[in-house]
């Protein structure tokens, strides 16, 4: 039986995979007798050609080499930035998910909670919410193909030509035998604006969760939308938790809320037609009108080019967490059969001048480590009305504040999907109808529902302790200490006891947010979410005293 070479053996020719690609991109070059640059290309095409072709022929074990290649692949763009990434034609999909927001399916997300695949939420609109799929549901089949473990299998079983049928085999909670659904797939619609309402009197607030081609719209109407119910004092943009997207999509958010003829962002890569200028080209739709952007850690790319923007312009204030940091441009480009290059092209600049990004992928220190500049070295730019802002390292907020740290309980119960276990025993046990917001005894039978479980958890100090009593051991204290060390392990081991009354605002907090998810869908969660949500609450108040925010943005 002929084995396949493994793993270690395909890195250690890493860069030899890539010939195919660079030969189609360059076979056609015309190289300059004088062009060193160009010469040493051809030449390691040449070197790596041959070696690739020879280890498919006569390795001593058979080499698959399709896998070969993309093996080859992964390995040299992974010595480039994250960014820059390989897409073969079965993930193509994900392209037309990232730059139009839509795809063929059956309008539910997915995810593994413990052994099984299951649905996490169902959208509303499609055929999986009209047909009675639920949030919950363990999806054993799909056109009676057993789905197993894998995510990908029920992605791409799942995704289709819109118009085309594909029965599902579930299993719920409280229901004796599988059931089966038969689904049509539809153009399924991410929507950009997942939420846009009043939060506080005159105060209007848009959550932004990603930036596709229709993002620019949807925040058109959102706005709009608010318009009709009277004119707003002040505006939050909540860009938290946004990864980004396109940047054509982030340049027409900016453009609803600065001047015509503003320039937004510009680009600067190695070949002259990545250098461009983003100027607004409408006039703004909010004008004159107070504004916070929300941002955290895992707000990038694209949102960082709005509240970046934003804040360069003095037409917000950002609120909140420092960003991701990341100030790169990529562009996809179509290669042969099916694939595509998503590389890395230039690097962008919002108004100020300055550029966010936090890491150097070209630079490492002595340990391989990417090296990121130091606040000491960052240089200082100026915002429109004089504001001293810095480079690298993402958008610093105006006002910093930090959101509530979860706790390492809570932060257990998630990542144990004890939240979302419990809310599937809790809406099949007929709750529904009546639920509104978590009571006492929803928490008490939470509290019973772990203990079911038997859910432990790992504190902070826990560790801390078990390795301080093995360094006074290795260092010989007294039996005296050693015993004190176990009187205090004993009372930290009783007051994890209490961990659930400890933590009990927080997990009611997030119970609520998961139990409304549940009941009432995405606006359910939001609204929930709002509801003790400290970055908001400091926002509102920070756009209702204008003298605050005045002083903020014109010092």
């Amino acid at each position: 039986m002929k084995r396949m070479v493994d793993r270690f053996t395909i890195r250690r020719v890493v860069l030899v995979c890539v010939v195919i690609a660079l030969t189609v991109g360059v076979s056609g070059f015309v190289i300059p007798s004088d062009s060193d640059y160009f010469f040493k290309i051809n030449k390691s095409i040449n070197v790596f050609g041959r070696v690739y072709k020879e280890i498919a022929a006569n390795y001593v074990d058979e080499v698959d080499p399709e896998r070969f290649m993309q093996a080859g692949i992964e390995g040299l763009l992974g010595t480039l930035d994250p960014y820059t990434v390989y897409i073969d034609k079965e993930d193509s999909d994900e392209v037309d998910l990232l730059t139009h927001g839509k795809y063929g399916g059956i309008g539910v997300t997915i995810g593994k909670r413990g052994k099984s695949i299951q649905v996490l939420t169902v959208m509303d609109g499609y055929s999986a919410q009209r047909q009675g799929v639920l949030p919950g549901d363990r999806i054993l089949q799909v056109d009676g193909i057993p789905v197993g473990k894998r995510l990908d299998n029920v992605r791409t079983l799942t995704r289709g030509e819109p118009g085309t049928e594909v029965r599902v085999l579930i299993e719920r909670e409280g229901e004796l035998s599988p059931i089966e659904f038969v689904l049509i797939r539809e153009e399924i619609k991410l929507r950009n604006v997942t939420y846009s309402d009043y939060v506080d009197e005159e105060i209007a607030y848009i959550r932004l969760e990603r930036f596709s081609r229709r993002t620019g719209e949807e925040v058109r109407q959102a706005i709009k939308a608010l318009k009709l119910r009277g004119e707003f004092k002040g505006l939050v943009l909540d860009l938290r938790g946004n990864p980004g997207g396109l940047l054509d999509a982030a340049v027409d958010v900016v453009s609803k809320f600065v001047p015509k003829g503003s320039l937004i962002v510009s680009t600067k890569g190695r070949r002259s037609n990545a250098d461009k200028r983003y100027l607004s080209v409408e006039e703004p739709l909010v004008s004159g009108v107070p504004m916070i952007v929300l941002t955290d850690h895992s707000s990038a790319s694209a949102s960082e080019i709005v509240a970046g923007s934003l804040q360069d312009l003095d037409r917000a204030l950002v609120v909140g967490t420092r960003t991701f940091g990341k100030g790169l441009v990529q562009t996809i480009l179509p290669l042969n059969y099916g694939a595509q290059l998503k590389i890395t092209t230039a690097r962008y600049y919002i108004p100020s001048g300055r550029s966010i990004q936090e890491i150097d992928y070209m630079d490492k220190d002595g340990n391989g480590v990417f090296t990121i500049v130091p606040d000491s070295l960052k240089r200082e730019f100026k915002t429109a009305n004089g504001r001293t802002v810095h480079e690298y390292g993402g958008i610093t907020p105006d006002s910093t504040v930090e959101g509530e740290e979860l706790g390492p309980m809570v932060k257990a119960l998630y990542r144990k999907s004890l939240f979302f276990k419990f809310s599937n025993k809790f809406t099949a046990g007929g709750y529904d109808t009546s639920f509104t917001k978590v009571t006492g005894e929803i928490l008490e039978t939470f509290r019973e529902f772990l203990e079911e479980e038997n859910f432990d958890y790992q504190e902070e100090c826990d560790e801390t302790v078990k390795e301080l009593k093995q360094i006074a051991e290795r260092s010989h204290y007294s039996d005296r200490v050693l015993k004190d060390l176990d009187l205090l392990a004993s009372a930290l081991a009783k007051e994890k006891d209490r961990g659930f009354d400890r933590y009990i605002d927080r997990i009611r907090q997030e119970l609520n947010v998961v139990l409304m998810e549940r009941i009432a869908g995405e606006k359910g969660k939001i609204e929930a979410s709002l509801e003790e949500d400290v970055q908001l609450e400091v926002a509102i108040g920070v756009l209702k005293d204008s003298k605050v925010y005045e002083r903020k943005i014109n010092p």
